[in-house]
């Protein structure tokens, strides 16, 4: 029985660059029905997290502009909290109870290597219990 969220954790994720057009970012979570993506620097460092409720304003601004501006610099969220690949399913589904995000990117020795969203974790505590 695998304990550890690296175990669940999505290793093939979604991410952007702080360059990245806010509309096709916001294209890319809907399309992959993802509710984050962590933001990453050209050295693969994680700079931020851009979910979908940061895409709310430019989705707003782009209704009632009739145009989409920015970047995904301009509107992620640079205090993005995380877990560890080690940490156990639960430490992980505490962190879920104790905070309102639903998905955290997961490092191992400060380099982001997934991320964890809350229904897979779920769904492995339901396989596993």
């Amino acid at each position: 029985m695998p304990d550890r969220i690296d175990a669940v954790m999505q290793q093939d994720f979604l991410s952007f660059s702080p360059e990245t057009p806010i509309r096709e970012a916001v294209a890319a979570l809907v399309a992959r029905d993802v509710s984050a993506a962590p933001v990453v620097g050209a050295d693969g460092g994680l700079l931020g997290i851009l979910t979908q409720r940061d895409c709310f304003r430019p989705a707003l601004n782009a209704s009632y502009y009739q145009q989409w501006s920015g970047t995904v610099a301009d509107y992620h969220s640079s205090e993005v909290e995380t877990l560890d690949a080690g940490d156990d399913f639960v430490m992980a589904g505490q962190a879920f109870v104790d905070r309102p995000y639903r998905a955290y990117p997961v490092l191992r020795g400060g380099r982001l290597v997934g991320m964890l969203h809350r229904g897979d974790l779920l769904a492995a505590l339901l396989e596993n219990g």
